[in-house]
């Protein structure tokens, strides 16, 4: 059997190797421009409105100053959802957050409601809600703040630190 594998293996890579000694394509020398859009405005004001797309598109990034309030006085208008695994979650997780992890986030966002308390345990946020996303090192917050801005959220923010920023600061939990 591992012969018979081998040989696969070999006649594979030897067949690779003759395509590639042929001559390149024309296409692959010489590629087409695709222009995507043009557009008529004056360099100076479509490069403007490019760059007010782009900070529109980033989320707002909060410290651990900006944080900390809104974990001593929890308001129901405002989420602090930690977007890591339960496993994760075990280990400790900020006062006042809630779990939504970021492997479910994107399709729980178009449940009814009804269903979405059931599931998770929490009320749906709405889409002009605050909300602030963590986890454990803030990339992954990052990419929720990106998935819940494409389903139509808007007020999102991204606690960059994330639990290791936390517990660094607080001296409590684990950070592993």
């Amino acid at each position: 059997m591992f012969r018979i594998a081998l040989r696969r293996t070999t006649a594979t890579a030897v067949a690779g190797l003759a395509r590639s000694r042929q001559a390149p394509s024309a296409r692959l020398l010489h590629p087409q421009r695709t222009v995507r859009f043009e557009s008529t405005a004056p360099k100076s004001e479509f490069k403007q409105a490019v760059d007010e797309l782009r900070r529109d598109w980033d989320a707002k990034v909060v410290s651990y100053e900006e944080l900390k309030p809104l974990t001593l006085q929890p308001s129901p208008d405002k989420y602090l959802i930690d977007v890591r695994e339960p496993d994760e979650v075990r280990l400790g997780s900020i006062p006042s957050a809630v779990n939504l992890p970021l492997s479910v986030l994107s399709g729980s966002l178009h449940l009814d409601p009804v269903i979405f308390q059931e599931r998770f345990g929490f009320q749906k946020p709405g889409r002009d809600q605050d909300i602030v996303f963590y986890c454990r090192s803030g990339k992954r917050a990052f990419t929720a703040c990106d998935i819940a801005k494409r389903n139509g959220y808007t007020k999102l923010a991204n606690y960059e630190g994330s639990w290791l920023d936390w517990t660094a600061r607080e001296g409590t939990g684990q950070s592993s």
